[in-house]
C-alpha cells in the first residue's frame, strides 16, 4: 500500500511540472476558498474538525491547493478489556496539508476532483487527569466533487483517507463545506 501511495503521489509532482509551466502562460488561474465541517474517523474514534482550504486552479485539469483544520468534537476511547483502565478522551488539536489537485470538469459549474498531498496531524489524550500531546504525518489522498450554483459560490463533497507514517494507523475523513471562487 505505501508503494502505491508513493508511486501516485511521484506521478502527481511529475504531472505538476508541465501543469506548472503552462498556467505561467495563463491570464489568471482560479482561485477558490472554501469552509466546512470534516468528520474523522480512526480505530473507534470519531473527531470533528472546522477545516478551511485555498486553492489554486492552475488550468481546467491541475491545481494545488493548501488545508487548515481545527478539532471541535472530540471523542472518548475505550480500551479493550484485556488492556482495562478508564475512557480516554481523544482531541484534534490542528491539521494542516498541502496537496495537488486533478480536476473533472462535468458541467461548466461542476468538478469531479482527486487529490493527493502530504500533511501534519495534532491530537490530544487524556485520561485519569493526564494528558499527552502528539502528532503524526501522513500521505493523503482522495476524491470529491463541487457544484457552483451561481458560478461563484457552490458546495463540496469529499472523501480523504490519511496514512500516518510509521505505522501510525489510516484516518477516513469525510467532508462538506462552502466553496467561493474569488
Amino acid at each position: 500500500m505505501k508503494s502505491l501511495i508513493t508511486a501516485a503521489s511521484t506521478l502527481a509532482v511529475l504531472a505538476a511540472v508541465p501543469a506548472l509551466a503552462q498556467a505561467q502562460t495563463l491570464s489568471s488561474p482560479e482561485i477558490y476558498g472554501s469552509v466546512g465541517y470534516a468528520q474523522s474517523r480512526t480505530e473507534g474514534v470519531d473527531l470533528g474538525a472546522i477545516q478551511g482550504r485555498v486553492g489554486a486552479k492552475l488550468n481546467p485539469y491541475f491545481g494545488v491547493e493548501g488545508e487548515l483544520a481545527a478539532g471541535v468534537k472530540d471523542d472518548d476511547y475505550q480500551p479493550p478489556v484485556s488492556i482495562g483502565g478508564s475512557p480516554i478522551n481523544v482531541e484534534l488539536n490542528h491539521s494542516a496539508a498541502i496537496y495537488g489537485v486533478g480536476f473533472l470538469p462535468v458541467q461548466p459549474n461542476a468538478d469531479l476532483y482527486a487529490r493527493v498531498g502530504y500533511g501534519t496531524t495534532e491530537i490530544e489524550t487524556s485520561a485519569a487527569g493526564i494528558s499527552q500531546t502528539g502528532d503524526g504525518d501522513s500521505w493523503n489522498y482522495g476524491v470529491g466533487g463541487r457544484y457552483f450554483i451561481d458560478g461563484q459560490n457552490g458546495v463540496q463533497l469529499d472523501y480523504t483517507r490519511h496514512d500516518f507514517q510509521d505505522d501510525g494507523g489510516e484516518a477516513d475523513v469525510w467532508s462538506i463545506g462552502y466553496v467561493r471562487k474569488f
